[in-house]
């Protein structure tokens, strides 16, 4: 059910970044659907890698490569979905910060619930 959940919460985000980051664009809700599953796999995988492989770099740039591999990732998405359309690298930039808080927001919010749900079944 969490996952659904931050899946939702993920393509929601990511039609909210369509409509206030420039050069971010999305074409339908199955685009947007697709594209934040998409976004998802890519940084579970090659992202996870790419910032394994890049961490004596991100420790010296005190994270910033972080913040590039995630804007290549989004920008790697778009080139994958049809309807999901990135005309740059500073619009894949300022998206894949705009997703990156909104997911972490909405992590630290199931996070409260579900722990709080747990607390009162155990009462």
């Amino acid at each position: 059910m969490s996952l659904l959940i931050r899946w939702a919460s993920s393509a929601t985000a990511l039609y909210l970044i369509t409509l206030f980051v420039p050069g971010v664009s999305v074409t339908g809700i199955t685009a947007t659907l697709l594209a934040a599953l998409v976004i998802g796999l890519i940084n579970a995988t090659l992202g996870n890698l790419l910032k394994m492989l890049t961490f004596p770099i991100g420790c010296i740039t005190l994270g910033i490569s972080r913040l590039i591999i995630n804007a290549l990732m989004f920008w790697l998405a778009s080139a994958l979905i049809s309807g999901f359309h990135v005309t740059g690298f500073f619009p894949a930039l300022l998206g894949s910060i705009a997703l990156a808080v909104v997911s972490t927001a909405v992590d630290f919010l199931l996070t409260l619930i579900f722990t709080s749900d747990k607390k009162d079944k155990n009462d």
